[in-house]
């Protein structure tokens, strides 16, 4: 009967005093959080009670399981499998902590910064923290795993004599990886690009959706996603248009024929903008910029808060503008001749006229 009781006894109490644990945790954060809104930090690592349960039942399980008396024979193994339990959960732990606590700065920051730029370089720079963390931390929990079986500590000393030829193979081999890792370093803390900002890249308009260690991820008008090396943007030049401000100007080409009215268009212009919720009121234009031997070029130039309302509002002048010129004003439009011009008349002949006669006969 005590064979019986014993394991119970003890993986009953394992998991009663892990959930008690664990409940008061919550319930002590979810008091701290209610009293201190302004500061997310205590809602966020509410996240972490799974990992800490099993933190907490895997440290006690491996105390306490030579006590159980279960599967005794094994117990060598149990006490490995217990201790590789309690490596990742520790690991998954403290990168559930870290996050927390860079999601709660970065919260912080964000509501206390009006600046949409800064803001987005803060994210981008957060993001890449998060990662690194994550990556840094699994890293660890892997080598710390390995060195715990035995064949592993004995190929230590070896793996390490030979670390500077490795390193030397693994830095040839890894050239672009490691080239994009520093990339993605210099794009977060340089302030280069930033998650959210408008770029044009290879003639494709679009905004940065992702920023990870290795790519980056473009979202396009159209919904595509385009996913290229983070060395990208630090070899090669690109558009970023969110950069140093989101206001733009916009300009919207016509090419009209020579007697097209450019001060009708003008205030036409002017009604369009003003009707036009996308105009931020800054600065609105027409000139003409070029002409041709069969039409002439008029650049209507107007401005937006952002790269969407920019395009919004050039749409909204190209179809507008040509609307009101096909009603009102068709022969501004270019015309294309379909046949040749007829030639003028020859000029008249004058014939001299025979002098009268005078006298007879």
């Amino acid at each position: 009967m005590e064979n019986v009781l014993r394991p119970l006894i003890v993986l009953g109490g394992t998991v009663v005093l892990t959930l008690i644990v664990g409940w008061l945790v919550d319930r002590l954060l979810r008091r701290i959080d209610a009293r201190h809104p302004e500061t997310p930090l205590w809602g966020l690592l509410r996240r972490c009670r799974l990992p800490l349960q099993l933190v907490l039942a895997t440290a006690l399980l491996g105390a306490s399981h030579d006590q159980s008396g279960l599967l005794h024979d094994h117990r060598a193994g149990i006490a490995h499998l217990l201790a590789l339990a309690l490596i990742a959960s520790s690991a998954w732990l403290v990168v559930r902590i870290a996050v927390a606590i860079v999601d709660a700065s970065y919260a912080r920051y964000a509501a206390a910064h009006r600046d949409p730029a800064r803001v987005r370089r803060v994210r981008t720079q957060v993001t890449l923290i998060q990662r690194v963390v994550t990556a840094v931390v699994a890293v660890v929990a892997v080598a710390v795993m390995l060195l715990t079986f035995p064949a592993m500590r004995t190929a230590g000393a070896s793996l390490l004599a030979s670390a500077g030829v490795l390193g030397i193979v693994a830095g040839i081999a890894a050239q672009s990886t490691l080239g994009n890792l520093f990339a993605g370093l210099q794009i977060a803390f340089g302030d280069m690009v930033r998650l959210g900002d408008t770029v044009v890249v290879d003639g494709e308009w679009g905004t940065i959706d992702e920023i990870t260690l290795t790519f980056l991820t473009v979202r396009t008008w159209d919904e595509r996603r385009i996913t290229m090396p983070v060395s990208y943007f630090t070899s090669k030049p690109f558009e970023n248009w969110s950069r140093g401000g989101s206001q733009m100007t916009g300009t919207v080409f016509f090419h009209l024929d020579h007697r097209a009215p450019v001060p009708e268009m003008r205030e036409k212009l002017h009604d369009i903008v003003r009707e036009c919720p996308a105009w931020d009121g800054r600065d609105w234009g027409i000139a003409v910029t070029d002409t041709t031997p069969s039409t002439m070029q008029v650049r209507a130039l107007v401005t937006a808060k952002d790269a969407d309302d920019i395009w919004t509002i050039r749409v909204t002048v190209r179809e507008q503008m040509i609307r009101w010129l096909t009603e009102h004003h068709p022969y501004a439009l270019p015309h294309i001749a379909t046949t040749s011009a007829p030639l003028p008349p020859p000029p008249a002949k004058h014939v001299d006229e025979p002098a009268p006669r005078t006298g007879r006969g």
